[in-house]
């Protein structure tokens, strides 16, 4: 605050020599210059004081318009295509009728790319692809499979399909 005072008093004596220069050159004018040198005065003294008030509580890194006005970060939403993969799963342990018509297809894609990969067909029957699969998974994943009778008749459970799917990725 001390040099909020001193830098205001140093630059009054500055304003007062500007008012003593301008006596000198132009007498006649007593009072606009007197007034003008209170105008100064005040001037200078409201920028000293917005410069120590800037100092003693600096402002926001940004204003709250800014904020206000800033659009919000976009949601960050599951992948559609794992949602139905997740909702499949999920229904697929639950039900034969879910696990042969809603994840049959997605394991037999799955199986198909696996063993074109080692240069076999996955509806060829050969025993080496019987082998690869394991009984589970060549069960279901055979393009004979009769759909189930019992639309109800309970899934594999979420063990059954953790093991179809395991085996899946040791492909």
């Amino acid at each position: 605050m001390i040099t909020a005072a001193l830098r205001w008093v140093g630059l009054a004596v500055l304003a007062a020599i500007a008012l003593a220069v301008a006596r000198m050159v132009s007498p006649g004018r007593k009072d606009l210059e007197f007034d003008v040198f209170i105008l100064v005065l005040g001037g200078i003294g409201l920028l000293v004081l917005a410069a120590e008030l800037r100092r003693l509580a600096p402002t926001a890194e940004r204003s709250l318009v800014e904020e206000a006005l800033e659009p919000e970060p976009a949601e960050k939403r599951p992948i559609a295509d794992l949602l139905r993969l997740e909702r499949a799963l999920s229904m697929a342990s639950a039900r034969q009728f879910d696990l042969h018509y809603r994840l049959r297809p997605i394991l037999r894609d799955v199986a198909a790319a696996r063993l074109e990969q080692r240069g076999l067909d996955l509806d060829s029957g050969r025993p080496v692809v019987q082998e690869l699969l394991g009984d589970e998974l060549f069960e279901l994943t055979a393009p004979d499979r009769e759909p189930p009778a019992n639309r109800l008749a309970p899934g594999p459970g979420v063990e059954g399909l953790d093991r179809t799917i395991a085996r899946l990725e040791r492909l």
